[in-house]
């Protein structure tokens, strides 16, 4: 990841100088709690003058639904209040499929919040995605780095917004357990199949997992391999592989996925309170960490986003009843990177008001309002840290911004919908129920048509 420059004050937003979450909290008024409006001309609106008298309705597609989905429209909506411009959000758990049944419909939301680039680039390609207005485009420079905007640029154009960011690169573990047992975090791969081995030999099982996902079941164990491929070999054969430069089933892919079997299809290593090596494929990735809080298994690979799964009473943090670790290094010249992902808001329709709240969107206020309420983050370079209540999106948030370490974008994301979110997936799946290595990345290369 490119060093962060020095930030960069966005315009009328910054000239401000006072943070919209704080809004929030002392406007009743403006969440709409009395049934109407905020008073334009109100101090508390000011930040948002540019876009006020423009009004109009923006619908809004997204995956993100039930309580992130509530915690969305609420970050938005002195946006909406002081603006008049009304966003009607719509959140599904199908969206991968049903984006692409409204647009050939020609019915297109206004704005597609895409958690998968590979997937948008179907729609750039098509043409019925649009490039960035000017505005949103000066705003994602000044906000994000090269590296993060990479993943929408085509042809010189950037084509979505980054929303929320997740790391996929973390460990979970009970520092309780590790404590009593005098485990310590591993520096290398090769100590943390020591500590795998440690574990066993004390009778606990050191990894539980899970790949089930409704339709996407596979998609965790997609994660394990882009860490191994990235940690082993490094980021340009990560991106040649991604890119399609060099087969799915090349020698070095091979390579890491043996690495993985070591861990995920080895009896003595799993599956930590759920069963045998095939339990994997039927435990949800939901549940499947949930024998670290309770002592049944040493550890659990899954992103930050497993924040949310822990009960409610959980003190996740470095001495409490649970933390993680970035998964370590293998070579000590490709050092520790990370795998991650996140969304990117693109627009199928150009009206004032949609292009209005891409603007907004773009805005390190919008990225602070949304982690004032929780459970999020952003790799906005401006992003308060000290809004993130959980210590582990403030860990991921640090480890994003540290310029030392290098990220990609998770792969099965960035690749052909087809691929990346399907024979990806499924080949995962059956790998885990017994099929060959080589075998299963062959089947994966066959059907990547370029």
């Amino acid at each position: 990841m490119a060093p962060f420059p020095p930030p960069t004050p966005i315009r009328r937003l910054a000239a401000a100088g006072l943070p919209l979450v704080l809004l929030a909290g002392g406007c009743a008024y403006l969440s709409g709690e009395e049934g109407g409006g905020a008073d334009p001309d109100s101090a508390a609106c000011e930040p948002y003058a540019e876009w006020q008298d423009i009004g109009g309705t923006v619908e809004i597609y997204g995956s993100i639904r039930d309580d992130e989905g509530e915690r969305l429209e609420e970050a938005w909506s002195e946006f909406s209040d002081c603006t008049g411009i009304e966003i009607a959000y719509e959140g599904s758990g199908e969206f991968e499929a049903q984006i692409q049944v409204k647009v050939d419909g020609g019915n297109a939301p206004d704005i597609g919040i895409f958690p998968q680039p590979g997937l948008l680039a179907r729609f750039v390609e098509s043409g019925d995605a649009l490039p960035l207005p000017e505005g949103a485009r000066e705003r994602a420079e000044q906000g994000w780095t090269e590296d993060w905007l990479s993943y929408v640029e085509h042809d010189g154009e950037l084509y979505g917004t980054p929303q929320g960011a997740n790391v996929k690169s973390l460990v979970w573990y009970s520092p309780e357990v590790f404590a009593e047992h005098g485990y310590e975090i591993p520096r290398t791969w090769d100590e943390m199949i020591e500590l795998s081995d440690a574990m066993a030999e004390d009778g606990i099982k050191p990894w539980c997992a899970g790949i089930e996902s409704g339709e996407a079941t596979g998609w965790p164990a997609t994660d394990w391999l882009e860490n191994a491929v990235l940690r082993e070999h490094g980021p340009d054969v990560y991106d040649q592989w991604i890119e399609h430069e060099i087969p799915f089933d090349d020698p070095k892919i091979v390579d890491a996925l043996d690495r993985v079997d070591g861990i995920l299809r080895n009896p003595d290593y799993v599956n930590g309170g759920h069963g045998d090596v095939k339990s994997i494929a039927t435990t949800s990735q939901q549940d499947a960490g949930l024998p670290v809080y309770e002592g049944e298994c040493g550890q659990y690979m899954m992103g930050s986003f497993y924040a949310a799964n822990w009960p409610e009473e959980t003190d996740i943090s470095e001495d409490g009843d649970i933390y993680a670790y970035n998964m370590p290094a293998i070579d000590d010249e490709v050092g520790t990177p990370i795998v991650g992902g996140g969304e990117f808001a693109a627009a199928f329709a150009d009206r004032p008001e949609v292009v209005a709240v891409q603007e907004y969107l773009a805005t390190v206020e919008f990225a602070n309002s949304r982690a004032g309420l929780g459970r999020w983050f952003s790799a906005h370079r401006d992003l308060d840290l000290e809004l993130l209540e959980n210590p582990i999106d403030r860990l991921s948030s640090e480890l994003l911004r540290d310029p030392d370490v290098v990220f990609r974008w998770d792969g099965g994301d960035y690749m052909p919908a087809a691929v990346g979110s399907g024979t990806f997936w499924r080949g995962m799946t059956d790998w885990i129920n017994g099929k060959g290595t080589e075998e299963t990345l062959t089947y994966i290369e066959d059907s990547w048509k370029d």
